[in-house]
């Protein structure tokens, strides 16, 4: 049996490229849903779904409000349906200062996602997929293409992780908090270098190897 997995995030899942790439997108290879792919093997299924600039739960006035991540994320969920796990990695964006958001508002539209999940019947047989929370690593202390749009950025994502970890405990979901095996990239400050893909990518499938999921 195939196994399905859907990959739910912005420009870091995506692809978004911090060194020349076609496009300023990294290949389908190098992405971290990609090294995902390859790590787990045959017997799975991966999903991208990344868009740049999405946020948790919010429109945005300057970029659109397609970038809302939970306008988007049923439709997502009933096109691919039956997943056996569903990844999110989103919080990023949400901490443009145009959003003003604490940490813990951060964190909590993230909860609304899973939330919304647990309620689609997106999983096998009308089921709940496994849901993994990614906390995205924070940014860096200087974002140089960026600094006005993150004003306040940087101490702000220091402390997602704590909020994340607290909302997946408490909607009894897993919790990975990325910021313990990548960086943020120097180039930008936010976006990710080809090695920290590679590194997720890794660490995202053995978290996923500990659900035994098909195992019976």
């Amino acid at each position: 049996m195939t196994r399905t997995v859907l990959c739910y995030g912005d420009s870091n899942t995506w692809g978004a490229a911090t060194v020349a790439r076609p496009d300023d997108r990294y290949g389908p290879d190098e992405r971290w849903p990609g090294v995902l792919r390859a790590t787990l093997g045959a017997d799975w299924l991966v999903i991208e779904e990344g868009l740049n600039g999405r946020t948790t739960v919010s429109d945005d006035p300057i970029e659109g409000a397609e970038r809302n991540g939970r306008t988007y994320l049923y439709p997502c969920l009933l096109t691919h349906r039956p997943l056996d796990v569903i990844v999110i990695m989103l919080g990023t964006n949400d901490l443009k200062a145009r959003f003003n958001k604490s940490p813990w508002e951060i964190a909590a539209g993230v909860g609304v996602l899973v939330d919304m999940i647990k309620t689609a019947a997106a999983g096998r047989n009308g089921g709940v997929p496994r849901i993994l929370v990614v906390c995205p690593p924070p940014t860096r202390d200087k974002i140089p293409l960026h600094a006005e749009m993150f004003i306040g950025a940087q101490e702000k994502s220091k402390h997602l992780a704590g909020f994340y970890r607290a909302m997946a405990e408490e909607r009894g979901v897993d919790f990975l908090d990325a910021g313990k095996v990548i960086e943020s990239s120097l180039h930008d400050g936010f976006h990710l270098d080809p090695e920290c893909h590679a590194a997720l990518g890794r660490a995202v499938a053995a978290a996923i190897d500990t659900f035994h999921i098909g195992d019976g």
